[in-house]
């Protein structure tokens, strides 16, 4: 698991160790609304899902990271690829971040770079955020990388009892290397 860098981040494996960060902001009902998992319910349980991502990192194809802002020190979220589409040369990536952190360009930031790992060092075509239907704030950070929004597929994500609709937004390899190339002039 490569360690990533950018301005205000370090993007790097997560551990044990950062349960108490974590579960500051995976407890909060704000962060999961949109999100597929519930709250944690306590430190116990975010340690446990901690040291199950240790053996999904061991496995090797494994690349969600920690993103530690570097001015704090502190574990603020996540971001990486949650499925791969082999056939297809193409993946899915999420991000969640502590409230605390929001409206900093942080996820979106996270975003760039993790894409950039994908398309460089993975060698793949496509990427796409999905996003449940009212939540804004994610299809913002995806637009910001340079994702462009195609549309909605209704009902396609069964949560719990409830069937949601999601929000697609993807970026192309080559779009990618435009925009990058658009952002270091």
């Amino acid at each position: 698991m490569p360690v990533l860098n950018t301005e205000r981040l370090l993007l790097r494996r997560m551990y044990r160790t950062d349960a108490e960060d974590m579960f500051e902001y995976s407890r909060q009902p704000c962060v999961t609304e949109f999100l597929t998992w519930s709250p944690h319910p306590d430190k116990k349980y975010t340690a446990r899902y901690l040291s199950y991502l240790q053996r999904r990192y061991d496995e090797g194809s494994f690349y969600d990271w920690g993103l530690i802002f570097r001015r704090d020190a502190k574990m603020i979220g996540t971001c990486g690829f949650t499925s791969f589409s082999e056939e297809n040369n193409s993946a899915e990536c999420g991000y969640v971040l502590n409230p605390a952190y929001w409206g900093r360009g942080i996820a979106a930031e996270a975003l760039f770079e993790v894409m950039g790992f994908g398309f460089d060092v993975l060698g793949l075509h496509r990427i796409e955020c999905r996003f449940m239907i009212g939540n804004e704030r994610s299809r913002r950070v995806a637009e910001k990388v340079g994702m462009q929004f195609e549309g909605y597929r209704r009902d396609a994500l069964l949560c719990g009892n409830d069937y949601k609709t999601v929000g697609v937004s993807a970026i192309l390899e080559d779009e990618y290397r435009r925009v990058r190339a658009a952002r270091r002039r």
